[in-house]
């Protein structure tokens, strides 16, 4: 199996030469005017997802090496997944976690070719859900094959999990007076009713002020979906996933996971890396594992991770972000969280678009 060592002299992931790239990449192009100000970078998570998000980064050595290497490892033909779908198939957690990990370190390989300046001055980075796998492999706590079978392991056993009840996630908007937890509360008690003797219904991902996503039982969110306007509810929309990530109805996910981050080598990260579960940096080998198995059944804090991430002393200029990987949501989220970092960000995509017509 090929493999990659993201600590070579003790540089980041996509700074550090593949030893399975027989050719090295044309040079990149000198950056024109690049910013002098930190760099930070945002991993987008399940359901950012589209068909054809490998696109033009493809032309990339080792962007190919890195979906071969997927193909050995995952038994199927995840390029092919990504590129041609169906959209059906891509929705599967097995399948869209894997491709959303490989999309997200192929844009940071792409990033690093046309915009070098970027990694050289990243100085912290996060990752939504599955996206803190890409990140730590970015930030070399990792080895991206060891990575993707972690990730491998986590998206089928919580495809799984999902399959065992129906479940799902609905993104709801709330305003000032709404309750969250009382509006959890009043779906388990509707469900309770209905003859379930455990019912789970519960904030899953804080988002951005009153920006929520509630995950639960199906039963519990079509009771919060119909009665959105007792509870406050701007928009309460199901989202296109297969179960309630990041709740106890996951927890039976958590075992695989947990057997196989123990078979792989996690190290302290080059770069401060945040963590769903608190926003805090991640220390260490062993608190990276314990966290992201715990990460399984706990709310993302990812508004809590934003304030965290840009907290700067007064008069210190925001930092350059760039999100890596499919789909603006996190942009969009940022927006949300703080305007000022927002008005630094940018999205891949974007960002060589505007080099191509530049050049």
């Amino acid at each position: 199996m090929r493999r990659w060592r993201p600590r070579a002299a003790g540089r980041l992931w996509a700074v550090s030469r593949s030893p399975c790239c027989s050719q090295p990449p044309a040079p990149a192009p000198a950056p024109r005017g690049p910013s002098r100000r930190p760099v930070l970078l945002l991993f987008p998570g399940q359901g950012s997802q589209e068909v054809g998000m490998a696109g033009s980064m493809l032309a990339l050595p080792r962007v190919r090496d890195m979906f071969a290497a997927a193909r050995q490892l995952l038994g199927y033909d995840l390029l092919d997944v990504c590129e041609r779908g169906p959209a059906q198939r891509l929705l599967h957690t097995r399948h869209c976690q894997p491709a959303v990990f490989i999309t997200s370190l192929a844009a940071v390989e792409a990033l690093n070719h046309r915009h070098p300046w970027v990694i050289e001055q990243c100085v912290g980075a996060a990752g939504f859900s599955v996206g803190e796998f890409a990140a730590l492999v970015f930030a070399g706590a990792m080895d991206f094959t060891e990575a993707l079978y972690a990730v491998k392991v986590r998206a089928e056993a919580m495809q799984e999990a999902s399959d065992s009840t129906p479940s799902g996630m609905l993104s709801v908007v709330g305003r000032a007076e709404t309750c969250y937890n009382y509006a959890c509360l009043e779906a388990r008690e509707h469900c309770k009713t209905l003859g379930m003797q455990e019912p789970v219904c519960e904030v899953a991902n804080y988002l951005f002020p009153n920006g929520r996503v509630i995950a639960g039982h199906m039963q519990a969110l079509e009771f919060l979906q119909q009665n959105s306007r007792r509870f406050h509810l701007a928009r309460a929309k199901l989202l296109p996933v297969s179960g309630a990530f990041h709740t106890r109805l996951m927890a039976s996910a958590a075992p695989a996971l947990q057997r196989a981050l123990q078979d792989i080598s996690v190290e302290k990260p080059l770069i401060p890396i945040y963590s769903n579960v608190d926003g805090k940096k991640y220390m260490h080998g062993p608190h990276i594992r314990r966290l992201l198995v715990k990460q399984l059944v706990s709310p993302v804090k990812w508004e809590q991770t934003m304030h965290a991430m840009y907290e700067r002393q007064q008069g210190t200029d925001f930092p350059d972000t760039f999100e890596v990987g499919p789909g603006k949501q996190l942009g969009t989220m940022l927006k949300q969280c703080n305007m000022k970092a927002w008005r630094q960000y940018r999205h891949l995509n974007m960002e060589l678009a505007h080099q191509s017509e530049e050049e």
